[in-house]
């Protein structure tokens, strides 16, 4: 069985990974990244397209304290303050970092960086590299930094399927090479949780293949806490219809500020208004209230006909629209979209996770020696995250999981203990042999659960939730945890084997759809991105924090008072 040993152990390889191991490398840690898909190409970084939030203040109009106002006004009180205070004082730093590092920020005449407007910001803060390119062309500036970076090693197609835990705290990771299936244990002293994201639990989704809450289930099990597990955010123009094939489902959202492209009802009228959002052309509503707005006209009634609401350019000259869209007009009518004649349809998407793996400032999580970063902690953005606040968590808060990790490492001796890790090797063993056993089994195939789980998750703990569907929601997804994983039938073989990959992940996928079916039942009002139809109104008895844990084989739920700061807001213009 191959061993490998590091100081710090990055589990996850999007733009938080990666800073997280240049950062460690940089304090002078021994670093192993690894990824279950290639490193710097897997996550959601590579997947995204438009803009980075960050309060550069090249004109004396902003500051990182307008941007935390912007992101706390966001989260609807539940923004733990020192992580967001964190997040927009540290931003301008990594922004100016890659741009020397030469990511290739887009430029105004006078030669600084260029920011935009995006909903829930009063500035234009957001920056980018050109409006559908901004997620690959950081990953592939970070990729380059990584490969040039001295102490990091870097292993693709490494999938971990527990951290080991001895003595109350994190000495590595057991994982699995997806090629050939052999087990490769890792010692380390410090190990950094960066494979964040879990879209993938939903049928409509914005998310790489990877992107199925792997981060949070693994973390749980070793002892983490979850925070705010009721808040996925649900990206409200997601491409619905006609056909769009070759192009990424949130494409329109920059085109829609850049351009003003009208948002429509099925009756052709503009509605965010009705709803008490001050949208009014300026295309400022944040991302809950334009979801809740176009279900809510779907409900009425008045939805487009594939079930969403339309997006309008017919008002744009079409010198205008080519200007603006570049090659992309033409990548439209190959599908046969025309924005000069017709409007498409769009409707909410699963997109990103505001809840996560419990942390502190320094990115520490419940569990000594084991850190967290980007979308795998929970905290920053409360309820409801504020557009353009994804990546530069990612940077932010993968510096700091790093430079603390190599901390931590540096005063502390390299362990492994191989009774630690023998429950996770049992298990490993135990499936395996299933698989080699092959046969069918009286349960739907792995493929048809993941199929269950995603359309339940998308029906009963989606956008809109009450108690009948929530409760029913839970009763199947324990039946899954403990029935239906123990009997589904597994293919044979160990190279490149599918279903054993697939189980993995969805044990790990059907528990952390348990915790967020559970904290959004606990959760009995609506608050951001979590719509109850039985509790409509915000409470202010849920002015807090939902905090969840593993008890044995449960899981289970408490409540904590939202962290505040001594930082004020009021003379903020």
């Amino acid at each position: 069985m191959p061993h490998l040993d590091a100081d710090v152990l990055v589990i996850g390889a999007g733009a938080a990974g990666m800073y997280a191991a240049i950062a460690a490398a940089n304090a002078g840690a021994d670093v192993l990244l690894v990824d279950k898909s290639i490193v710097g190409r897997g996550g959601a970084t590579i997947m995204a397209q438009m803009t980075v939030a960050a309060a550069l203040n090249q004109d004396g109009d902003d500051g990182w304290l307008k941007h935390h106002r912007d992101t706390l006004k966001a989260g609807r009180g539940l923004c733990n303050e020192e992580l967001s205070e964190i997040l927009c004082k540290e931003a301008p730093d990594r922004i100016r970092e890659l741009d020397a590092w030469k990511v290739g920020w887009a430029r105004r005449e006078d030669g600084k960086i260029n920011g935009v407007m995006a909903p829930g910001h009063s500035v234009p803060r957001c920056v980018y590299v050109d409006f559908l390119n901004t997620g690959p062309a950081v990953a592939r500036t970070m990729r380059v930094k990584v490969s040039r970076t001295k102490g990091v090693r870097r292993v693709s197609g490494l999938s971990v399927r527990e951290i080991v835990v001895h003595e109350g705290r994190a000495i590595g990771a057991v994982a699995v090479n997806v090629d050939d299936g052999q087990v490769v244990t890792i010692a380390a002293k410090a190990v950094v949780m960066a494979a964040g994201g879990l879209t993938k639990l939903f049928r409509r989704n914005s998310a790489s293949a990877n992107m199925g809450g792997d981060a949070y289930a693994i973390a749980l099990r070793a002892g983490a806490s979850l925070l705010d597990m009721e808040f996925p955010q649900f990206f409200p123009i997601g491409h619905l219809a006609p056909r769009l094939v070759g192009m990424d489902p949130i494409m329109w959202d920059p085109f829609r500020y850049k351009l003003g492209g009208r948002l429509l009802n099925g009756n052709m009228d503009e509605f965010l208004e009705n709803y008490g959002f001050s949208d009014g052309g300026k295309y400022t509503a944040t991302r809950d209230e334009t979801a809740y707005a176009i279900v809510r006209e779907n409900e009425a009634g008045r939805g487009s006909p594939a079930g969403g609401a339309y997006l309008s350019f017919t008002h744009v000259p079409e010198a205008e629209l080519r200007r603006a869209f570049g090659p992309v007009i033409d990548l439209l009518a190959e599908n046969g979209i025309d924005l000069t004649q017709n409007a498409v349809e769009v409707a909410p998407i699963a997109h990103y996770h505001m809840g996560g793996i419990r942390v502190d400032g320094e990115m520490a999580t419940d569990v000594p020696g084991l850190y967290a970063a980007g979308e795998a902690v929970g905290g920053a953005n409360g309820a409801n995250r504020l557009s353009g606040n994804a990546i530069p968590e990612a940077f932010v808060f993968g510096e700091r999981a790093g430079r603390f990790a190599a901390a931590m490492a540096a005063g502390r001796a390299l362990v492994w203990e191989e009774a630690a890790a023998a429950p996770a090797l049992a298990l490993i063993g135990e499936i395996d042999a299933r698989a080699e056993a092959g046969g069918t089994g009286p349960t739907a195939t792995i493929g048809e659960l993941w199929f269950e789980v995603q359309e339940m998750m998308w029906e009963k703990v989606g956008l809109m939730r009450d108690e009948a569907s929530l409760t029913a929601a839970l009763e199947r997804l324990r039946e899954i945890r403990t029935n239906d994983l123990a009997t589904v039938p597994l293919s044979p073989g160990h190279a490149h084997n599918t279903t054993v990959e697939d189980w993995f992940d969805l044990r790990n996928a059907v528990e952390v759809a348990e915790c967020i079916a559970l904290a959004a039942l606990n959760r009995r009002e609506s608050r951001g991105a979590h719509q109850r139809l039985d509790y409509t109104a915000t409470d202010p008895e849920f002015d807090r924090n939902q905090v969840l844990r593993l008890s044995g084989t449960e899981i289970v739920a408490d409540w904590v008072p939202v962290v505040h700061t001594d930082t004020s807001l009021e003379e903020v213009a």
